[in-house]
């Protein structure tokens, strides 16, 4: 059982996911999020963050130079790409930068669901997450969840997370419907947007892991 907590901004915030037990931070790289971090902000956290939990760098169409730039200032284990990359740049990115590659992919209706297959033949790991709303400025971290029901049954080729308008209150039963094993969350564990909640953030890893 793993779960991810994504969106970290803050010493105590990170100390929180790393005591509660989580497997992996996520730092935000889009200026819109209101997540976002600066490159300098995001190493001081990363430096902070022990072995053996894994460090990830969320991306939205990051082009070469910016991930480069990134990944020469912040000490990252893992690329989240949250955007609209093609396959081709999944593998491109991946070939690139010599770093495992994790691809969020939006999730609404059946018809997504060839592009988890798609995705799935190039990117390490799997973020399925709701689509955004019509208007929304985020890719993700908009606290809205999918039918959960879509991908049960779904026959994975690789690892995969389940995102998307997760809480500590309904974690479990989206993990047993789903039969997911690892969880990521941002917003669900917030007081406000962008503003963790150190208690939300240790009530969520253990309804995770209690789950299982």
């Amino acid at each position: 059982m793993h779960v991810k907590i994504c969106g970290l901004s803050t010493p105590e915030s990170v100390k929180a996911a790393v005591n509660a037990g989580a497997t992996y931070v996520g730092f935000v790289f889009f200026s819109k999020s209101p997540r976002h971090l600066t490159y300098e902000q995001a190493a001081v956290l990363a430096k902070s963050v022990p072995g053996g939990v894994v460090k990830v760098a969320l991306t939205v169409n990051a082009d070469d130079a910016a991930l480069a730039e990134m990944l020469a200032k912040v000490p990252v284990d893992m690329l989240q790409l949250h955007g609209g990359e093609t396959p081709e740049r999944v593998a491109e990115v991946k070939a690139k930068f010599g770093l495992p590659v994790m691809k969020a992919v939006g999730v609404a209706e059946a018809s997504d669901l060839q592009a988890l297959k798609d995705y799935a033949t190039v990117a390490d790991q799997l973020l399925v997450d709701a689509k955004p709303p019509k208007g929304s400025a985020l890719p993700g971290g908009n606290a809205v969840a999918f039918d959960w029901r879509l991908i049960a049954g779904f026959e994975w080729t690789v690892p995969w997370m389940l995102a998307g308008g997760l809480t500590p209150e309904n974690v479990a039963a989206a993990m047993e419907l789903t039969g997911a094993t690892m969880v990521d969350v941002s917003s669900g564990v917030e007081s406000a947007p962008g503003v963790k909640d150190l208690d939300k953030i240790a009530a969520f890893v253990k309804a995770a892991k209690g789950a299982v």
